[in-house]
């Protein structure tokens, strides 16, 4: 049984069986509360999936883009529930959620706070499907920043929905793809700096 957690935009975290299967899938829209939520949200999945802890096989880890703050609440939270119990962790770039499930080529938009959007874009009939990104820019010079993609569909999750990360954890397994790192993508430096 899969795990997955992401905290990149709202908050979602899920369980998936072996199979894809979404067992349970818990999501709160807010930008601000991951803190709050997650162990709320955690507790939910787990008993809507009839499930204990001990049940959970591996644990995928959507690590962005996103803000600093909400990104570091769900990275947190899946590498200590993998490290306590010894499991697999498998970290997955947050847009490939939706990128990967889509039928049609597009391109996969977030809010990136301040003035600008995150955008990944993916390709059907390439093995990694993600062709670009993830990578900033403003609403206004996102088309010019997209150059030959910015015809193509955009989708625009108002959350990454944590079923959909496990699966394409499950797909990245099955075709032997490799994982990105299990390091954070922020995309920019943190609002809050330390003066030296």
């Amino acid at each position: 049984m899969f795990l997955g957690i992401d905290s990149s935009s709202g908050t979602s975290v899920a369980v998936v069986d072996p199979a894809g299967i979404t067992l349970s899938l818990c999501t709160s829209v807010d930008p601000r509360a991951h803190a709050e939520l997650m162990g709320v949200l955690l507790e939910q999945a787990l008993r809507e999936a009839h499930l204990e802890p001990s049940d959970i096989t591996a644990v995928v880890m959507g690590v962005g883009p996103g803000p600093y703050t909400g990104l570091r609440v769900g990275m947190a939270a899946a590498q200590a529930f993998a490290l306590s119990r010894s499991l697999p962790l498998y970290p997955v770039i947050s847009h490939d959620g939706p990128g990967w499930h889509s039928n049609v080529d597009c391109v996969v938009v977030t809010d990136a706070r301040r003035g600008e959007v995150a955008y990944c874009v993916y390709h059907l009939d390439r093995p990694n499907k993600r062709i670009a990104g993830p990578a900033l820019a403003t609403p206004e010079l996102l088309t010019e920043e997209l150059g030959d993609y910015a015809a193509l569909p955009r989708i625009e999750p108002g959350v990454i929905q944590a079923d959909d990360l496990a699966r394409v954890a499950l797909l990245f397994l099955e075709r032997g793809l490799e994982f990105p790192s299990t390091s954070p993508v922020y995309l920019r430096p943190p609002d809050v700096t330390v003066k030296p």
